[in-house]
């Protein structure tokens, strides 16, 4: 339907249908949404492009209605004004357009139930993949069982779909039923990234009863014994988080009970020993889900607690609003809780870098923490964070040689779980979730929203250390790069935080080396150009870094060290100052491991011979001021 004049779109692209003040009604029926027609460019829909979004309508609708077949729909413009035609009239085709009050044409029902069977290439074995089907004017077609307009409330995120800007997905596992129309029907298939995505138009008509789908597997990165983790997922229930997994290539999710504020979130699926998906539990032991805890303060910070065995460990979050409930005294710190998931067998994971960043500093030069996730929600939308990579290389630049990890930190349907995740090298080792924590904690990991990364230095992986003797020298830097549909534009060497070499390319599947001159310790790594939407100046993959000693001095930075030290001088002061208290004993005892952290950097900074003005850390007996 053409929209006439005093007529417009809502907020959202919708005509209003509720007794508020209805722009749209039908008298012997009812409305069931009346949204903006998407138009799919057929050229961008057959091509490559990553991402194929549709341009959206100011001026048309589709409604979608039940009704009598006498029955009149009308519009009500701004001024009052009610314009009505009966249905009939829009498949009268002798009728006079120019004499109706409303311009629209009618779409054929859905009427055809179409089986759709998706199996990898080779095979008959139906596998989990995500879905999108719609038909000629843009309306999407959901499989059974699934909404007609996906979901994308936050904290409402409990069903097996995604939204990604105006394509609407379902994730099925490998056969669905969908109600089709006849003639041409739009269909997207994806699986992860290193299986080819399929963009086709098919034509369903009376004898269509059946169609297979053939995905094709063009990347082996698993085969070569990488596996890819998403370490940051909230809401879902572990089996629907077990099927976007398979669907998105993910092998490992970790979906993370937390509290917001009187709102708990999978806390009755954490049980401290289950990973659904494994052998062990009945699975196939390919794709594995394990529940852990964010536990979270809203200044000092958040940290990830990854697959840990045993009780919970809580408080989930503490310190009260916005994480914890009203009233809620600060009761730990974050290194507490690091120190228990280590004990209990876990991973320490400091979550969607930089921020919230108060005590991340403390908890690094105690040695506490695993590795440092990078978090985008939507890939299509957003890239990988440059600050949020100066922030990780900072704790580089002073020897703290974390492996980089990424979590899309999950809680909506607008969010892909998987859409930016890790690759860590397995190699011949069994899949376990135990053995992909190792993995981690090895560092030879790379982060990607695309690309696929592999680089040694000198030989070594990411997460290695090489020694050189006393004047430096001359070290090569090899990479390799694939990708099914995100295009690097350039490969980055990284040293110490900046650009060293580049080369430039527009190509999915690339190599290349360079030589280095190296005199003084270093970090190097590879940082990948390229972009889903198409912008070549976004950061699409990043590895973790290649630690280099000359003469057997460690790196350090001063400028990074009194950066880091000032921070963990503010997380004393908001000890002191603001923060909601329990008890004495507690506030001492907290007080106490931030400055363990204090005195350990500032002993190194001394031990450097760095002269610097800091902020005195006093007694908490002492009045004192920060």
């Amino acid at each position: 339907m053409r929209l006439p004049p005093g007529v417009s779109l809502n907020a959202i692209g919708e005509l209003d249908t509720d007794d508020r003040g209805d722009q749209i009604g039908i008298d012997l029926g009812t409305v069931i949404s009346a949204r903006r027609v998407l138009d799919y460019k057929e050229s961008d829909w057959l091509s490559h492009l990553p991402d194929a979004q549709p341009a959206p309508s100011d001026s048309e609708v589709i409604v979608e209605y039940s009704a009598h077949p006498d029955a009149r729909i009308f519009l009500r413009t701004e001024d009052g004004t009610l314009l009505a035609e009966e249905l009939a009239s829009f498949d009268n085709t002798s009728a006079n357009s120019d004499q109706r009050k409303l311009e629209a044409m009618l779409i054929p029902s859905t009427m055809k139930p179409v089986k759709f069977v998706i199996v990898e290439k080779g095979t008959t074995v139906p596998v989990a993949a995500r879905l999108h089907v719609h038909g000629p004017n843009g309306e999407y077609l959901p499989p059974k069982g699934h909404h007609r307009k996906v979901n994308v409330g936050l904290f409402e995120d409990n069903f097996a779909e995604f939204a990604n800007g105006l394509n609407q997905y379902a994730y099925v596992n490998g056969q669905c039923t969908i109600d089709l129309p006849f003639g041409s029907v739009f269909v997207e298939i994806s699986k992860g990234l290193e299986v080819q995505p399929i963009r086709r138009i098919i034509d369903i008509n009376e004898h269509t009863e059946a169609i297979t789908f053939e995905l094709d597997k063009v990347l082996h990165w698993r085969e070569r014994g990488w596996v890819s983790s998403d370490t940051h997922v909230h809401f879902l229930s572990p089996q629907t988080a077990l099927l976007e997994g398979q669907a998105e290539g993910v092998n490992v999710v970790n979906l993370l009970a937390s509290q917001w504020g009187e709102m708990f979130s999978n806390v009755g699926d954490f049980d401290g020993r289950t990973t659904l998906g494994a052998k062990d539990f009945g699975g196939d032991g390919e794709f594995l889900v394990r529940v852990g805890t964010e536990n979270r303060q809203q200044v000092l910070g958040h940290i990830s607690l990854l697959g840990y065995e045993g009780a919970m460990i809580d408080p989930l979050c503490t310190g009260g609003p916005d994480e914890a409930a009203i009233g809620d005294p600060l009761e730990t710190t974050m290194a507490e809780w690091a120190e228990r998931c280590r004990r209990q067998g876990g991973l320490v994971v400091m979550p969607h870098a930089p921020n919230p960043q108060a005590e991340r500093a403390a908890d690094i030069v105690l040695g506490l923490v695993d590795a440092l996730e990078i978090m985008s929600f939507n890939p299509r939308r957003w890239q990988i964070s440059a600050f949020a990579l100066a922030d990780w290389y900072r704790y580089l630049n002073i020897g703290y040689q974390l492996p980089l990890v990424a979590g899309s930190d999950k809680m909506d349907a607008a969010s892909l779980l998987g859409g930016i995740r890790t690759y860590a090298r397995l190699g011949a080792n069994d899949f376990t979730f135990r053995t992909w924590m190792d993995c981690i904690r090895g560092g030879d990991t790379f982060v990607t929203v695309g690309p696929l990364v592999n680089v040694t230095v000198e030989g070594r992986l990411p997460g290695s250390k090489i020694s050189l003797p006393a004047g430096g020298g001359t070290i090569g830097v090899h990479w390799e790069v694939e990708a099914v549909s995100v295009r690097a534009s350039a490969v980055e060497v990284i040293r110490n935080g900046l650009v060293v070499e580049q080369a430039k390319y527009d190509d999915l599947s690339l190599s290349g080396q360079c030589s280095l001159n190296i005199t003084e310790s270093c970090w190097v790594a590879i940082r990948i150009r390229g972009s889903v939407a198409g912008r070549d100046t976004d950061i699409a993959a990043h590895t973790s870094a290649v630690f280099i000693e000359v003469d057997g001095r460690a790196i350090f930075a001063t400028s990074d060290a009194v950066a880091v030290l000032a921070q963990i001088e503010g997380s004393i002061a908001y000890l002191d100052t603001l923060a909601p208290r329990s008890s004495e004993a507690k506030q001492a005892r907290m007080r106490a491991a931030l400055e363990l952290a204090h005195h350990r950097l500032h002993h190194q900074l001394h031990h450097h011979g760095v002269g610097h003005q800091h902020t005195p850390v006093h007694s908490i007996h002492i009045a004192h001021e920060h």
